[in-house]
């Protein structure tokens, strides 16, 4: 028996301790992925022996392997908080510039609008047209306006969800005029700078059946000369009160900025007016839904992930859309990262590419959002595999013991 059996196998052991011990400290780290020792032996041989003439000469660490085993996700509420349940990893770009690589989705909004990690990484993804609602395809780093409001839109279109009463009739030489506002309503709209105009809409029953005229303003008999309003156009319905039709086809009111915003105002534009939810029953005129697609700038006021890794932001001017996509990379073999610190890996050559894709397209893994993914550490099996461990270098320490007490016989001998 050598001495270096005994070496080797406390050096190993010792290793081997290190692991353990870098794991349990590690248990409650989030997105962390344990690591294991794995041993190889040692063997001393001369080129031609044989018949049993190799010896061993004891043991050597052969890798250290992460296990990218699924932790458990742990809800949070952090509207930030999200985890990944399967395959893959955030991309983060760092300081430098640099790409890494994380499970660890406890993200924060610093005070620039930067979407970052802990450590001041960049969170990468893929960016949303707000006007078509469309995601490019390279990852970027994600920010939000928090400087400065985002930029209004001018109203396009319309939308009426109503109902004209079934019984009202058109007036004639024996019903007098029904006044023009009583079936009437409004809705601001938006210019380009963001100043809200009001646009009235009025409906009139006309002599035809289920046919009524719609109109966007009053008259005005006190003017010089007294002006009458035109109708934009007939709204009719079926016999059953549902909506059949409009003339023109493509109702539309012209919108003057200049009523609400004297200060250089944008040139008057068309906006439709959308009525296929209008009904006509036997009740009451009721207005159930009107809206228009346009909105004044306005601050952020929020961010949430939701599972499919959509960053919604929400603005004081009341709209919520979509800014960005949280992107995902994985990797031919995972276990060839390195790992840098700060729940962080990097490609390397045994890794392969990362290759970047959207949360559940093809072997990408799910997101849940308002959870994170807790360590993969087993803390009852570390410490059972510590103790398995600390036998190993006790037992290693004795063979050394039992061989310097055998060179002590040896160099006693009288």
């Amino acid at each position: 028996m050598a001495f270096q059996h005994g070496l080797s196998g406390l050096n190993a052991s010792s290793k081997n301790l290190d692991v353990i011990g870098h794991n349990i400290a590690n248990a409650n780290t989030t997105g962390f992925k344990s690591s294991r020792a794995e041993f190889a032996d040692l063997v001393a041989s001369s080129m031609g022996a044989g018949g049993g003439a190799n010896y061993g000469i004891g043991v050597e660490v052969a890798a250290v392997a992460q296990q990218f085993s699924q932790g458990n996700v742990t809800v949070t509420g952090n509207n930030l908080d999200v985890a990944i349940n399967g395959n893959g990893f955030f991309k983060v770009q760092q300081a430098d510039g640099s790409a890494a690589y994380t499970r660890a989705g406890n993200f924060k909004l610093d005070k620039t609008g930067d979407l970052v990690t802990n450590g001041g990484a960049q969170v990468m993804g893929f960016r949303v047209d707000p006007a078509t609602g469309v995601s490019t395809s390279e990852a970027q780093p994600l920010s939000f306006p928090t400087g400065a409001p985002i930029q209004a839109k001018q109203t396009q279109s319309i939308s009426a969800t109503l109902n004209l009463d079934a019984r009202v009739v058109a007036a004639t030489s024996v019903t007098p005029n029904t006044p023009r506002p009583t079936y009437g309503t409004s809705v601001n709209v938006y210019d380009t700078q963001g100043v809200a105009v009001p646009v009235n809409l009025y409906f009139v029953k006309t002599a035809t059946a289920n046919t009524w005229q719609v109109y966007d303003k009053l008259d005005n008999p006190s003017a010089t000369p007294p002006v009458v309003a035109a109708a934009r156009g007939t709204i009719t319905f079926d016999g059953n009160g549902k909506f059949a039709s409009t003339n023109p086809t493509t109702l539309t009111t012209q919108v003057n900025p200049s009523i609400a915003n004297p200060n250089n105002p944008p040139a008057s534009w068309d906006v439709t007016i959308d009525l296929k939810n209008a009904t006509q029953f036997g009740s009451k005129f009721a207005v159930a839904d009107l809206s228009q697609d346009g909105y004044a700038s306005g601050d952020l006021t929020s961010i949430n992930i939701s599972n499919d890794g959509m960053v919604m932001a929400s603005y004081s001017n009341g709209v919520t859309r979509a800014e960005a996509q949280v992107a995902l990379a994985n990797f031919r073999n995972p276990q060839g990262l390195l790992a840098v610190g700060g729940n962080n890996w990097v490609e390397s050559f045994d890794s392969g590419p990362a290759v970047l894709g959207k949360p559940g397209d093809g072997n990408f893994g799910a997101l849940r959002s308002g959870a994170l993914e807790d360590s993969n550490v087993d803390l009852t099996a570390e410490l059972v595999n510590m103790m398995t461990a600390q036998r190993a270098y006790q037992a290693n320490a004795q063979t050394i013991k039992t061989q310097d007490q055998v060179m002590s016989t040896l160099v006693n001998l009288r």
